[in-house]
């Protein structure tokens, strides 16, 4: 025991001298990966920070009043699709509340030694709000595509639900505590290892090993839009829309439904011929005419109702899908650079630029996905009345939805 007691100390003081030629190099361990030079411009950080305030004030203020408005009305979330989108929702307060905040502080912090943990810390924001926003959009999705795929036999019950939320959230904050085992944050020895790894290894190898957790962001997007573009052509296949045909063929439907409503109407005036030559039929031939106007125009009223339904649904699964690529592949394509190529003071900030416009999800979230519903319309409409408008019209409600 003795012998090896002077061995043990020679190695630690071999890696407390590796972290004092660190320190005194004035490169101190970052996870960001960054030289540590100056601080960004003043134009940068300016733009970069008002956007970044306008959607904590936009995204604070839009998923709040949803989140109030579903906590207002119980009948709002007795169904699985309404819980699904309000935990999305609660999601965004927080990626509004959590990391954009860090996210400002990153690019407003000047880059000195002190600044490892804020950046380890933004890196875990970063992480938890990707995975997190992909896995509760492809339970939205994949919620969508059972109410209009399968509604006689749905995979999502009530139980399936709250199990697949927890396996979500699950997910997600093992996702936000990824970045911390990478640096060996909850060991100290790792930590110590890690920091003369990199003084052993010339910085290259640990850089890419303090980012697997990008690893891990970029199969799931792509396996997130995989799904849903395949979901959502599932659920306009189900509407009868044929994408590739809707828009060559929009001028020939008009044509065939003027001609339709053209057909309809001349045929009021052999009735009326009928009615001055004859005395006693008129009543029979008036009783059938009229009955086969009346559904011939109540066939055209289906059909315009279901054309536009059919194109609400086709708009809404495009933008759904469309926002999401928008907002979540610039920043995709920067980490897939980042690891690849390595980094440089651009790619930092691009990166930073990509990341404001993936947290623009916590503004365009509810305009898709809980303002477009008719029951939340409704409510949002009656509360937004007068006082004294909502207690004269609050009695006669339940009557109207019942004539309705």
């Amino acid at each position: 025991m003795q012998k090896r007691i002077p061995r043990f100390e020679k190695e630690q003081q071999f890696i407390m001298n590796n972290n004092n030629t660190v320190l005194d190099n004035a490169e101190p361990f970052n996870p960001f990966g960054m030289n540590l030079l100056t601080t960004y411009p003043i134009s940068f950080q300016v733009t970069l920070t008002s956007f970044l305030m306008i959607e904590i004030v936009l995204g604070l203020s839009s998923n709040l009043t949803v989140l109030a408005l579903y906590c207002m009305k119980s009948n709002l979330v007795s169904s699985v699709s309404s819980i699904v989108t309000m935990n999305l929702h609660v999601l965004d307060v927080l990626v509004c509340v959590g990391c954009v905040p860090f996210t400002i502080v990153v690019v407003l912090l000047p880059l000195e030694e002190d600044t490892a943990l804020v950046y380890c810390f933004h890196e875990a924001c970063v992480s938890f709000a990707s995975i997190a926003t992909a896995a509760n959009v492809l339970a939205i999705t994949l919620s969508r595509y059972d109410i209009s795929v399968r509604p006689a036999n749905r995979v999502l019950t009530m139980e399936r639900t709250v199990v697949l939320l927890g396996f979500i959230w699950a997910l997600s904050l093992l996702s936000f505590l990824v970045p911390f085992m990478e640096v060996g944050f909850f060991s100290q020895a790792g930590f110590e290892r890690n920091q003369t790894f990199q003084m052993d290894n010339n910085q290259d190898s640990t850089e890419l090993q303090l980012y697997y957790h990008l690893l891990a962001q970029i199969p799931i997007f792509f396996f997130t839009v995989v799904v849903m573009l395949v979901t959502y052509y599932k659920i306009l296949q189900t509407l009868n829309i044929h994408i590739g045909t809707r828009f060559h063929k929009a001028s020939k439907k008009k044509s065939v439904t003027k001609k339709t409503i053209s057909m309809t109407t001349p045929q009021t005036e052999p009735i009326d011929v009928s009615q001055s030559s004859g005395g006693q039929n008129p009543p029979l031939a008036m009783r059938t005419s009229v009955s086969v106007i009346i559904a011939l125009r109540r066939a055209i009223k289906r059909h315009r109702e279901r054309r536009k339904r059919q194109k609400r649904v086709f708009k809404m699964s495009l933008l759904i899908v469309s926002t999401f690529l928008l907002c979540w592949t610039p920043i995709t394509v920067a980490n897939t650079i980042f690891l690849s190529a390595g980094y440089s003071n651009f790619i930092i900030s691009l990166r930073l630029g990509f990341l404001v416009m993936a947290y623009g999800t916590t503004v365009f979230h509810p305009l898709l996905y809980a303002f477009t519903r008719q029951k939340l319309q409704k409510v949002l409409k009656s509360k937004m009345r007068k006082p004294g408008e909502c207690v004269v019209e609050a009695d006669p409600m339940p009557t109207n939805t019942v004539v309705d």
